[in-house]
């Protein structure tokens, strides 16, 4: 896995290696509002995840997330912050992953 400085720089890189959309989260599933494709945990895995830490605030985290789904034909990316400022929904979505990959 690649190493990256900075979060933009990993968003740049991983864009370039294919992973153009953009997810949100929604309860209990990631969506991309462009093309309006929801994708349930058992619908996408984590390809890769990057986590950063700045440097002048280290309350500020972040966590990025390479998604991929063969059967949807789609490949994007997913940021949310993690520690203090976490989405908890994000949380509860990545658990349901691991649980479901044991």
């Amino acid at each position: 896995m690649t190493t990256y400085t900075t979060l933009s720089e990993a968003i740049n890189d991983l864009t370039k290696r294919g992973y153009t959309e953009n997810f949100n989260i929604e309860s209990d599933c990631i969506v991309c509002s462009e093309n309006m494709i929801r994708l349930r945990p058992e619908e996408f895995e984590i390809d890769e995840v990057y986590r950063f830490q700045e440097m002048s605030d280290l309350d500020n985290e972040s966590i990025l997330y390479a998604i991929s789904s063969e059967e949807n034909n789609i490949k994007g990316l997913l940021v949310n912050a993690y520690g203090t400022y976490s989405d908890t929904n994000t949380t509860e979505l990545v658990r349901k992953l691991e649980q479901k990959s044991k």
